[in-house]
Formats: C-alpha cells, structure tokens, sequence
C-alpha cells in the first residue's frame, strides 16, 4: 500500500469513532500492538528529542525500504508512534521524504493533544523523515 492509501484507511478508521476517548482508546490498542523493541535499542541516541515522554525510534534498511520499529514510555505516545509506523514503515525513503502529514489534522490528532504532545507528534515525524532522508543520501 502506498502512504497516501494508508492515510485514507486510518482517517476511516478514526471516522468510526464518536467521541474522542473512543478515539484515545483506540490509538491505545494502536500502541499495544507494536512489536516490542530490543531493550538493546533502547539508548539515547535512539530517543527523539522533543517529546516529553522517551519515544525510542529505530531504523533500518530491508528490501530498499525503511522498517521502523518503535516504543515509548507512555501508552497515548505509543499509540502516536504506532499510527506513524503504519504510514511510513515498508515504504522507500523517497515516499516517505515526500509524503505529506495532512491525515493527522484530518483525524483531528493534533487539536487533541495537549501542547506538550502535539510537538512531540512533530518531533516523531521529523526524525522519521530524517532517517528517510539519511537512507536516500547513502543510496545515491
């Protein structure tokens, strides 16, 4: 699946829900979801700066695509981290360079989260197009 079509099935998804802690509880189980990390990932210079809970985010290469894999200290920023590994992970650094975020304001993410949140939803997109732009740098 493209990004964009991953886009559209979480907005979907998020749609089905009425009220916003439907919508908390739902990206909660979003978050349980996730693979679990190797504790041996779990270093500081995998945290991403800017969230104010730890969010450890890793990365690497497979078949020219970047695999993320992901964990946090706090279930709602798991359940954040979660939902971006479903958009961007198993797609080329390219796409994911490229791809545009709009599908978090249209699920209504952002206006949701407090303040200290919201920037960490920013600092997570950030550092994953990061690592896509580092992945397009070394296979040039």
């Amino acid at each position: 699946m493209t990004i964009k079509e991953i886009q559209e099935e979480l907005i979907d998804e998020f749609a089905m829900f009425d009220d916003w802690m439907q919508k908390y509880e739902y990206m909660i189980d979003l978050g349980k979801s996730l693979p679990l990390i190797d504790p041996v990932l779990k270093t500081d210079d995998k945290l991403i700066k800017g969230c104010q809970s730890k969010v450890w985010l890793q990365s690497e290469m497979q078949d020219d695509k970047v695999v993320f894999t992901a964990d946090s200290d706090a279930i709602i920023t798991k359940g954040i981290i979660a939902i971006l590994i479903r958009v961007f992970s198993n797609q080329t650094p390219d796409a994911i360079v490229s791809a545009n975020t709009d599908f978090i304001a249209e699920i209504g993410l952002q206006e949701h989260l407090s303040p200290t949140r919201a920037n960490g939803l920013v600092s997570m997109v950030k550092q994953m197009k990061l690592y896509a732009i580092a992945y397009q740098a070394t296979n040039k």
